[in-house]
């Protein structure tokens, strides 16, 4: 029996409150980063693994979005889905089940940018004839306080996942790109309907733990960057004008500047 088919899921809901007063007339993710909007890095990011079929959550600033990236590259199918209100990770991804259910799943957070690749990793979740899991990245972090941290054994495997500790267990911080097999949304039922009020994404992954099917990439050297604040702007920014970052490939338009020049 052939794999189910690989899509990709991207969140680019919330309010964009960080990034007042842009965001109160704009989508945070047509905010400029070097030549092209935020969104580009992602969408390129997603599509250098390999994947075709794309659905984009936003909020009520989707239109400028779907103005952006229209119909997609040849050969894509672009989906849009708009969250009025904002009420949570699962809410957000639920709007999309229609178009991603009975996938394989890239979850990209929009805010997520980094130098990292997962073209190898993807390619294995596209043709794996059993389920694969669920794979995370793990970055290195100075303060992991404010995220979700890895617990690790003394091999370097992935025991558990600590959510805003106060004394952290490691210094990697779980990052908002994730790969999860057809079992997604099968867990993610399970851990909503006990975890509802307070459910995270962290719950999902700590279900893929408990049943031993996660693995955790650890970035090394790879800069990650959450694209929610005017220094981390400017920070990809920078990246971006020395070529660690690309947008490719992306939907350039007559008198767009070339990525990278």
């Amino acid at each position: 029996m052939a794999p189910p088919p690989m899509k990709a899921v991207l969140v680019a809901g919330g309010l964009g409150s960080r990034m007042l007063p842009f965001t109160r007339y704009m989508h945070k993710a047509m905010l400029p980063l070097y030549h092209r909007p935020v969104i580009d890095f992602a969408l390129g990011f997603i599509r250098r693994s390999g994947i075709k079929d794309i659905t984009i959550i936003g909020n009520r600033f989707i239109g400028q979005i779907a103005q952006h990236v229209g119909v997609g590259l040849p050969g894509e199918n672009i989906h849009y889905v708009i969250e009025e209100k904002p009420q949570g990770v699962a809410y957000a991804l639920n709007l999309a089940r229609p178009h991603i259910e009975g996938s394989r799943l890239m979850v990209y957070f929009s805010d997520n940018i980094t130098t990292a690749e997962l073209t190898e990793e993807a390619r294995h979740w596209k043709t794996s004839e059993e389920p694969p899991g669920c794979l995370l990245l793990g970055r290195s972090v100075e303060d992991p306080r404010a995220f979700g941290v890895a617990v690790l054994d003394e091999e370097g495997h992935l025991l558990d996942i600590v959510e805003k500790p106060e004394n952290p267990p490691s210094d990697l911080a779980i990052g908002g790109i994730y790969l999860y097999d057809e079992r997604f949304w099968e867990l993610l039922d399970e851990c909503y309907g006990t975890e509802k009020e307070g459910f995270s994404i962290t719950d999902l992954n700590k279900k893929y733990i408990e049943l031993g099917a996660a693995q955790m990439k650890d970035l090394g050297d790879e800069e990650w960057l959450d694209c929610g604040t005017a220094d981390a702007l400017l920070r990809a920014s920078a990246l971006a004008k020395e070529g660690r970052l690309s947008p490719e490939p992306c939907n350039l338009r007559e008198k767009d500047p070339i990525p990278r020049k």
